[in-house]
């Protein structure tokens, strides 16, 4: 699957494009995939919220799109104690176990990691495959938030690492060569 840009911006013939959330349209398309399966159903996760958390401007959120469609979406974090985090990644069923989530997650990695040396995400105790993923992904366990979001489950929190905050220099920006 290729996930550069296109002209549109939404993929085509099968490929999705990932690229900020553009319309109103598709944070409540989103919203709609969030607020409808596991584990926001379990997390009592409802639409309303769901578009709060998508349009919150301090929070970067990017869709996968096929042929103007949302298959999939993830919402990171850049800012508080914990740069460089995760928030969510949502694939609609359908496009689950074809390598979409892992292609968001580098995604979202390779965004952080511009920013910082960390990337953070919490899965819920109740998620075994999202639990595999990040760990078949280099995540290493950090610890567990007991009761955090829902009484009788945990977030546990991972984190990847490319070094310490201390050590940690942004890349330079690209300079751009002037055209005559």
């Amino acid at each position: 699957m290729s996930f550069g840009n296109s002209a549109s911006g939404s993929g085509s013939q099968g490929h999705p494009v990932i690229r900020r959330i553009q319309s109103r349209k598709e944070v409540e398309d989103c919203a709609r995939l969030m607020s409808s399966q596991e584990p926001w159903l379990t997390l009592q996760r409802d639409f309303e919220e769901s578009v709060e958390v998508l349009s919150d401007p301090a929070r970067e959120s990017y869709v996968a799109a096929i042929d103007g469609r949302v298959v999939a979406f993830l919402i990171l974090n850049l800012t508080g104690a914990f740069v460089g985090y995760l928030q969510t990644v949502c694939v609609a069923p359908e496009w689950r176990n074809q390598g979409l989530g892992r292609r968001l997650v580098a995604f979202a990695e390779e965004r952080i990691f511009r920013e910082a040396p960390n990337v953070f995400l919490c899965v819920s105790s109740f998620n075994p495959d999202a639990r595999r993923l990040y760990e078949r992904l280099g995540y290493e366990f950090v610890g567990e938030l007991k009761d955090y979001i829902v009484r009788g489950s945990a977030e546990l929190l991972f984190r990847k690492t490319v070094g310490p905050l201390r050590e940690f220099k942004k890349p330079e920006p690209e300079e751009k060569s002037e055209r005559g």
